[in-house]
């Protein structure tokens, strides 16, 4: 992080970082669960991470948080502005590169949900998984694996496990749930964790 990281309002209870796709060309089904998602987020009481646009997943699960009076923040780095429509009805952090973004994210996050979308969510999550792998944080990580989205991805992890590159206990390192209330339930789970709160590394 730069030393002029943008400065975010504090918020005392639970966070979830929304990782999901941007493309309003997706399947409807993906968005609505997007936009269930964020309204839920609103009545549970915590606060929505995202990515700051307000376009396919993303605007869905932002605008219903919002709508349903739920505290939101939008990460952006500044030259994807115009390409994700910054959704400005929410505070909103600009960010100067794609790897600000996603530390930020991390840092103001205390848990992560990753929904279906592109190659920018499979990135994200990639790297999240990684830094678990090293040991380099704790913090819950829910796939939301609407239709069976994940499955493929699964796979592969699978494979890396079967064919020696990656240990069988790295399986573990995720929850799946196939529908919002499981994604829900999994969070309220993860909230009631004593070591949730102050994990730091």
């Amino acid at each position: 992080m730069s030393a002029s990281t943008p400065t975010i309002a504090p918020f005392e209870g639970q966070s979830v970082c929304l990782f999901c796709g941007s493309s309003d060309a997706a399947d409807p089904v993906y968005t609505r669960a997007a936009a269930e998602f964020g309204a839920a987020t609103a009545r549970e009481g915590w606060r929505l991470v995202y990515g700051g646009g307000g376009v396919g997943l993303m605007g869905a699960s932002a605008r219903a948080a919002h709508e349903a009076g739920g505290r939101v923040v939008g990460i952006m780095p500044a030259f994807l502005r115009s390409r994700e429509r910054l959704f400005d009805e929410v505070e909103t952090i600009v960010v100067t590169s794609m790897h600000e973004r996603k530390q930020l994210m991390y840092d103001q996050s205390d848990a992560f949900v990753v929904a279906p979308g592109g190659i920018g969510t499979l990135e994200e999550v990639v790297e999240l998984l990684s830094w678990k792998r090293l040991d380099l944080h704790g913090k819950p990580v829910i796939f939301l694996n609407i239709g069976g989205f994940w499955e493929t991805f699964f796979a592969l992890m699978r494979q890396s496990v079967e064919t020696g590159f990656t240990p069988p206990s790295f399986l573990q390192a995720w929850t799946v749930c196939d529908t919002v209330e499981e994604a829900i339930a999994a969070m309220r789970h993860a909230d009631a964790s004593p070591a949730l709160k102050h994990d730091q590394r």
